[in-house]
């Protein structure tokens, strides 16, 4: 249950990505230049997007990995959800400019030039984006890095987009229609629009600990997999996401005449066991609950001096019996 350290490969991708959105950014601009395309500017000013979400990023996966202190006792890791609601915000915002200067560009008839110059360079990009969004999302699943992550799907979503710019100003060249333009320029900041809000979504409901089905099911899996004797059930399941740093609360009903010892000792040993099979860093903390004489059917701690009814078999808990609040007056069997 160690915190969270600053892996070098999460230091490296952050500062790559970085270069490489500088890189694209320059070519970008450049190609809209040469050729006066709105579609390209609006290529042009996602990847400002990109930049300043790059700069924020490595910001935010180095404050996010100091450990807890006095000010901060479950940790940093909540920058990293801040960060991509962040991106999410600029995403939006470029959206709104590149809205603007296409209607502005309908508005005074600009001409473009130098399209198939402009379409090469602007393959390129999509190419960078593609690798570079891929290699963010690899490292940001494996150290567990929203901030990566959200870098990452925002670069592959890029590499779509510019994908559709090029078939839109291929068909610019094909029928010299310029106002195609225009129009791809604006499915653009739609396409942006929408993917800004989906990163403000998830960030705000990793911000509010918003249950995570992905999460609980992990969590379910483990406590079932590698339940040891005594820890009959598990209810009142909750998890606070700080970052990749995971604080799980939870009651756990154990045999009513163990000591205050006894009980203390087999739920700690079984709260390392879970965090030895789960893939997050964190903490678990278990309230102790007396077993009632409600679970004999399903509880198999042997030579139990309290038991009221034989054994039947050991059941596995469902999500919904985990995160329920209230302890069942009677149990019932549960797949």
């Amino acid at each position: 249950m160690d915190n969270v350290s600053l892996d070098p490969q999460t230091k490296r991708a952050a500062r790559l990505s970085l270069i490489i959105a500088l890189i694209i950014f320059v070519i970008k601009f450049i190609a809209y230049r040469m050729t006066g395309s709105q579609a390209i500017f609006s290529e042009a000013m996602e990847t400002t997007v990109n930049i300043i979400a790059a700069i924020v990023a490595l910001f935010v996966i180095y404050y996010a990995a100091k450990p807890a202190d006095k000010g901060h006792p479950y940790g940093h890791g909540k920058a990293e959800n801040l960060s991509a609601a962040l991106e999410g915000g600029l995403i939006v915002f470029a959206a709104f400019i590149i809205i603007f200067e296409a209607l502005q560009a309908f508005y005074e008839g600009r001409p473009l030039q130098g399209l198939n110059l402009g379409l090469v360079l602007l393959a390129f990009t999509g190419v960078l984006n593609f690798i570079m969004g891929y290699y963010l999302i690899k490292v940001g699943e494996k150290q567990k890095s929203s901030a990566l992550k959200a870098s990452g799907k925002h670069l592959l979503a890029d590499f779509w987009t510019s994908a559709g710019v090029l078939v839109g100003l291929g068909l610019v060249i094909l029928t010299s229609v310029v106002w195609i333009d225009r129009v791809i320029a604006l499915l653009v900041s739609i396409h942006l629009i929408k993917e800004g809000f989906g990163l403000i979504r998830e960030s705000v409901g990793a911000l509010l600990d918003e249950e995570e089905q992905g999460v609980l099911k992990q969590i379910q899996g483990v406590i079932n997999n590698h339940r040891q004797e005594g820890m009959i059930q598990v209810h009142h399941l909750r998890v606070m996401r700080s970052g990749s740093y995971h604080h799980i609360d939870a009651h756990v009903v154990v045999p009513e005449f163990w000591s205050v010892e006894d009980a203390h000792d087999q739920t700690l040993k079984y709260e390392n066991l879970i965090f030895d099979h789960y893939e997050y860093p964190g903490e678990v903390h278990f309230h102790i609950d007396p077993c009632r004489r409600l679970y004999c059917q399903f509880c198999d701690f042997k030579n139990c001096p309290v038991r009221k009814e034989e054994f039947i078999e050991k059941r596995k808990m469902s999500i919904d019996e985990m995160i329920s609040k209230d302890e069942p007056e009677e149990v019932t069997q549960v797949q």
